[in-house]
């Protein structure tokens, strides 16, 4: 009889509290539930890295939890290790369902996470000032990290070539930028009559501020044409 008072006395409360707790614990959120809840506060059109999860549990589980979500469509995947939150397609005679990230937007993203610089160079720098009509499957960047290609897609990619010119990362102005990529590619005396009027027409978008901070960054016969149609 006194050992059951004993035990009634000092052990039962230790047991209500215990087994209390364990009632009121809430389930354990999976690894899933917490990327899928950090991405929802994310905006759409977000470029998003496997590494942006690393808190939440090994690089496997994270992996496998982003692959059900873009088996759920909640993500498209880009690359290897980076995927896509997308936003709705509103073009009226689209038959995608999603906006897709240009190669630009992944590279810049890519630059922004390693923080490093890069600089589009050769095809990709004529296709954006309106140079040239070429389809670029494989985007090439300079940059002051290392070395590397990216896969996207199927049959596109980005690669990252390392420079020690550090001059050509140094740009304030990206149309200044374009402008001595694009140059650079065509060639010294190389450059057609339509090519500087396309030129010309870019570098009204830019400041006299702007100007003067790049041009030293150029290579003399680039600053040459670049000034003779700012003055012309």
């Amino acid at each position: 009889m006194q050992i059951i008072t004993i035990f009634a006395t000092e052990f039962c409360p230790i047991f209500i509290i215990y087994f209390g707790q364990l009632l009121n614990k809430k389930p354990m959120e999976s690894i899933e539930k917490k990327v899928e809840k950090k991405i929802q506060k994310q905006r759409r059109g977000k470029i998003i890295f496997a590494s942006d999860f690393v808190a939440y549990g090994s690089s496997d589980a994270v992996f496998k939890a982003l692959q059900r979500l873009t088996k759920k469509e909640m993500l498209l995947r880009v690359a290897h290790g980076i995927y896509y939150y997308p936003k709705f397609n509103t073009f009226e005679y689209s038959t995608e369902k999603y906006e897709y990230p240009s190669v630009e937007e992944i590279a810049e993203q890519i630059a922004k996470r390693d923080k490093i610089r890069i600089v589009p160079t050769g095809s990709y720098a004529l296709n954006t000032l309106g140079l040239s009509t070429q389809v670029v499957m494989n985007v090439v960047f300079i940059t002051d990290g290392a070395a590397r290609r990216i896969n996207v897609g199927k049959r596109r990619g980005i690669l990252f070539k390392h420079t020690s010119e550090v001059r050509r990362l140094a740009f304030k102005s990206k149309i200044l930028m374009l402008i001595d990529s694009a140059l650079r590619e065509i060639g010294e005396n190389k450059v057609r009559p339509h090519e500087l009027e396309i030129i010309k027409e870019k570098l009204s978008l830019i400041s006299r501020k702007e100007l003067d901070t790049d041009i030293e960054l150029m290579p003399i016969w680039i600053r040459n044409i670049v000034l003779k149609l700012w003055n012309s």
